[in-house]
């Protein structure tokens, strides 16, 4: 999706700039590459500095409910310093590397309905106006792809994904949102759980995945939510029995074996009191855990859809959910930039 804009700052006859980035989608921790294409106004103007920001469509919870706005989560100085010629077209490659915790956006192909963009900010005279926004694309590592195949293939089923503004501690997370996927359990552990919040926290060691239940109460007991959290390599995905590991991580989750006290003086709070405690141990841990404010829910995302034997991109292809992904991703894109935020 490409917006070409008149710099507003400078008014009528300012140049234009149209951000064109390279076809398909990018990796987490990868090579996102383009060309910026100026095009010059009425006059010459001096181009001091072109950047590039990444921002998301985040999800924030506070005491006053919950609420959606743009977040900056990094820049880049991809040109400059020249003067652009009156009516002069003028083309800037550029090549970044991307965030490793860069959220997922579709999974072979199909939107999960996460909003990510490319913003082009040029600085010229003394002014500086945010004159392009660009649709960015993310598809999954193969530790990730391999982890939500295998949640597919167990039985699993997409129902939603955000961002949600916050940390989550005894992590290595580096951004100041995470995503969260939320999947509906199959029926053998329907019992157990009412959903599963799995969030990917990808480093160039490797992929930490925090997995969340939310544990259905019993008679004489109210539920809680469990936490856990295990890490895996990027290497030998290939060679991985990931249905199997990935079982085994779930079959903890749901039967809580690791203990409270082995981790407890780990949990730290998020901004929204969404804490999440965590041992440092390779492997995993447990944790009761509280959510204040209510269950999240993602952007449009609201009705479960089932997944099957085909792997979890089989659940975000149908009827309503497909058409309510396209309304979010429009309403980013086309609608103006009051709600931005920063990247603390």
């Amino acid at each position: 999706m490409v917006f070409k804009r008149l710099l507003g700052s400078l008014g009528v006859g300012g140049p234009t700039v149209d951000t064109v980035l390279d076809p398909g989608p990018s990796l987490p921790g990868g090579p996102l590459s383009g060309q910026v294409q100026l095009v010059g106004g009425s006059a010459d103007f001096d181009i001091e500095l072109i950047t590039l920001e990444l921002v998301a469509r985040v999800e924030a919870e506070h005491e006053d409910g919950e609420s959606r706005g743009t977040v900056v989560f990094d820049r880049f100085t991809v040109g400059g310093g020249f003067r652009l010629s009156e009516g002069e077209h003028r083309s800037v490659p550029f090549g970044v590397t991307l965030p490793w915790e860069t959220p997922v956006t579709e999974l072979h192909g199909q939107g999960l309905g996460v909003v990510l963009g490319v913003r082009t900010e040029l600085s010229v005279a003394g002014a500086k106006d945010k004159g392009d926004l660009d649709q960015l694309a993310v598809r999954p590592l193969p530790a990730q792809e391999a982890v939500l195949e295998a949640l597919g293939q167990l039985g699993f089923g997409f129902k939603s994904a955000d961002l949600e503004y916050g940390r989550i501690g005894g992590t290595g997370q580096q951004l100041p949102f995470y995503q969260e996927i939320e999947l509906t359990p199959p029926g053998r552990y329907a019992h157990a759980v009412n959903e599963i919040e799995l969030t990917f926290l990808a480093s160039p060691g490797g992929l930490e995945v925090v997995l969340e239940a939310d544990r259905r109460g019993g008679l004489f007991s109210g539920g809680h939510d469990t936490v856990t959290r295990f890490t895996v390599g990027h290497d030998g995905a290939e060679q991985q029995d990931w249905n199997a590991l990935v079982d085994g991580w779930v079959q903890q989750l749901v039967e809580h074996r690791a203990s409270y006290d082995a981790h407890a003086s780990y949990g730290h709070g998020d901004p929204y009191g969404h804490g999440h405690g965590h041992s440092q141990a390779h492997g995993h841990s447990d944790h009761h855990h509280g959510h204040e404010g209510g269950h999240r829910s993602g952007p449009g995302m609201g009705t479960a859809v089932a997944a099957g034997a085909a792997g979890l991109a089989v659940g975000v292809v149908g009827g309503m959910v497909a058409a309510e992904v396209v309304d979010e991703v429009g309403d980013f894109f086309e609608g103006d930039d009051d709600e931005e935020g920063d990247e603390g």
